[in-house]
């Protein structure tokens, strides 16, 4: 097993604890499913079977819809610690998992053995972010180290397996790609609009790269698009404005997109967050509602 680059997060504040919600869209009802200050939880997935966050190097399960919900730990005994982009395999019971060693794993999303799909020789650290809807292309942000500082690679694409490789982003700042439901574009945040450092906007693209188009225009940095599975509706993250790159403990917002209106979106929830928030899809299988993850002190 490849050893850790980056180190499992933890709680950067005294007295910090985290808390897992879930918002109904239809109400705009925001539920508290849990909350604990054992361990930092990240990034929800929604399986049919209930959540999956990563924890301290770990993935782990809740069932939101539990009367007492309690996380429950999903073994992947030859994957190194986690980091907070994982993504459901659409059509299969398969989870792709990024691991701290930079590699990119494929195992059952209930546990077990992994498969690694990305070569630990070639040049990027691999941060996955999308899996195209037939399960035949992902979507990573690469980072490289060079004289020991690293240098973003943009957003890369290749087969599932790992192969084919190649950059979609050349020349750009992006990060958090993820395909429309219907599969024809590439959804992602990035600079390439302004010439402000860090100021990202949410844009789509085509699978190549070809017809850039950008679909925020506010003073906000907008990270994070993902969409229900019905493809009508959205929610990204939106960070103050000046804010590089995406940071924990800031205080950010989620915003709803319906119906494809992106100059004007709907502030659902306010809160301390930021990095593990919500990172990867966190829609429920009916695109009723979605997880979130936040982080208040007291």
């Amino acid at each position: 097993m490849a050893s850790d680059i980056f180190p499992a997060r933890g709680f950067a504040l005294e007295g910090q604890h985290c808390r897992v919600h879930v918002i109904d869209v239809t109400t705009s009802a925001d539920r508290i499913v849990f909350e604990t200050d054992e361990i930092l939880l990240e990034a929800p997935n929604w399986a049919p079977e209930g959540l999956l966050l990563n924890g301290g190097g770990l993935l782990w399960a809740l069932d939101p819809d539990a009367a007492d919900p309690a996380l429950a730990e999903v073994p992947f005994p030859t994957v190194p610690t986690l980091n907070n982009d994982h993504v459901l395999v659409p059509g299969s019971n398969d989870i792709l998992l990024s691991a701290n060693d930079g590699q990119i794993y494929r195992a059952p999303r209930g546990g077990g053995e992994a498969i690694r799909l990305t070569d630990p020789a070639g040049p990027f650290m691999h941060f996955l972010h999308g899996v195209d809807p037939d399960a035949t292309l992902i979507a990573y942000t690469a980072l490289a180290f060079v004289d020991g500082a690293a240098q973003h690679g943009g957003i890369r694409i290749a087969n599932i397996d790992g192969s084919m490789d190649r950059p979609i982003t050349p020349g750009q700042v992006a990060d958090g790609s993820e395909w429309s439901p219907d599969g024809q574009w590439i959804y992602l945040n990035t600079e390439h609009f302004s010439e402000a450092p860090g100021h990202a906007q949410i844009a789509r693209m085509r699978v190549d790269g070809t017809e850039l188009d950008q679909l925020t225009f506010d003073e906000r940095v907008n990270w994070f698009p993902h969409f229900a599975p019905h493809g009508e509706t959205a929610v990204y993250l939106s960070y103050p404005p000046g804010t590089e790159g995406h940071p924990a403990d800031l205080e950010v917002e989620l915003r709803l997109v319906r119906g494809g209106q992106w100059r004007h979106p709907e502030t659902v929830a306010t809160l301390p967050g930021g990095q593990g928030t919500i990172n990867v899809n966190s829609w429920a299988p009916d695109g009723s509602r979605f997880a979130y993850v936040d982080y208040p002190v007291g």
